[in-house]
């Protein structure tokens, strides 16, 4: 992968992140005040990708060597608990730092409720740029983001539809590439520049069929 300072693996590695965010926007609107630099984030997510098929978690299998040098170069979780390692769970999870049965996504059924608060509408709100790009899966349109290309469900992996505020699109080609060059666009053209932004870039792969 072309983009991360650092990745951070599956759904109950990631959850993690979304508690950490909820306290991290209070901190950056401090850090603005104070007149410090407030860094940019960049929120990995791959799909179904098992701890023993990462070459940095002893992986015999598979060799990852650009997910083992975010690992070596930003962080490494040894020790971690999963909330819910269901897919769209896991989603409503990292987005609300909320248990399942606390923000109504149990399952793979249920549809997620988009007015709740969640970490991305804090960012907002603390002066970041957010855009989610990739796979979304929770059936609702996203709030909180200033920028979405979403593939719809579990996405496919060639010739995608992705659902946009202009409504649905199809792009010809392998998904894995068109959400990078998505990511990509955003970040050399799409974004103000003179804001911080969190850009949430989440594939299907590797995902089985």
């Amino acid at each position: 992968m072309r983009l991360a300072q650092r990745i951070v693996r599956r759904a109950g590695i990631l959850a993690i992140f979304a508690f950490a965010t909820l306290s991290f926007a209070s901190a950056s609107q401090a850090a603005e005040a104070s007149g410090a630099a407030r860094p940019n984030i960049i929120f990995v997510f791959t799909d179904d990708h098992a701890s023993h098929a990462i070459g940095a978690y002893g992986s015999k299998i598979n060799q990852t060597p650009n997910i083992d040098r975010l690992a070596k170069e930003g962080m490494l979780f040894q020790n971690c608990f999963v909330t819910n390692s269901i897919c769209a769970p896991s989603r409503a999870v990292i987005l609300t730092g909320k248990h399942s049965h606390q923000n109504g996504v149990i399952d793979n059924v249920r549809e997620f409720d988009n007015t709740q608060q969640t970490f991305s509408k804090l960012m907002q709100n603390a002066g970041y740029q957010t855009a989610m790009i990739g796979k979304w899966h929770l059936k609702v349109e996203p709030t909180g983001f200033d920028y979405w290309k979403v593939l719809i469900g579990q996405g496919t992996y060639y010739n995608p539809k992705l659902r946009t505020p202009d409504g649905v699109i199809t792009l010809p080609g392998y998904t894995t590439d068109i959400v990078t060059d998505l990511a990509l666009e955003w970040l050399e053209s799409g974004r103000d520049k003179s804001k911080p932004f969190v850009m949430m870039y989440q594939h299907k792969a590797p995902h089985r069929e």
